[in-house]
């Protein structure tokens, strides 16, 4: 995997990233930090890739078990250390899952499988983290 950051120049502390897939994503900083607050900042970024990741995995785990899955939200809530070097140390994943018979403990075991086997970005993040996840289960009625 590679990725190519590049500073947008002196006005501010925006970068540019440019990852191996070929796709283009930017960042920038808070004001008080000399960013202009045109992107998200690269913590945030993290963050949303990690929910990215362990959405993926859940939504393929339970494809592959041939269940009706309609939708996946992951709702995540993190606190960073007060001081320097501010790593994630605890964050909460709310997963709103919308599916027909959905059974609870199947898409808990899903979310569990994802953060004990196959998201590499939450396992890497729990090595300062606290992870804790919730599900809840929206059952779409057709009429």
């Amino acid at each position: 995997m590679e990725c190519t950051i590049d500073w947008m120049g002196a006005g501010g502390m925006a970068f540019v990233a440019e990852t191996g897939s070929g796709h283009m994503l930017t960042m920038d900083g808070a004001p008080d930090g000399g960013g202009r607050n045109l992107a998200p900042r690269p913590m945030e970024t993290v963050l949303a890739g990690t929910g990215g990741c362990t959405a993926y995995d859940v939504v393929l785990i339970l494809k592959r078990g041939r269940h009706d899955v309609r939708g996946c939200q992951v709702k995540l809530k993190a606190e960073r250390a007060e001081t320097e070097p501010k790593v994630f140390t605890s964050i909460h994943m709310h997963f709103v899952v919308t599916g027909r018979g959905l059974k609870q403990e199947v898409v808990e075991r899903a979310v569990a499988l994802s953060h004990e086997k196959y998201c590499s970005a939450s396992i890497m993040l729990g090595k300062t983290a606290a992870i804790t996840t919730s599900v809840e289960l929206v059952d779409v009625v057709e009429a």
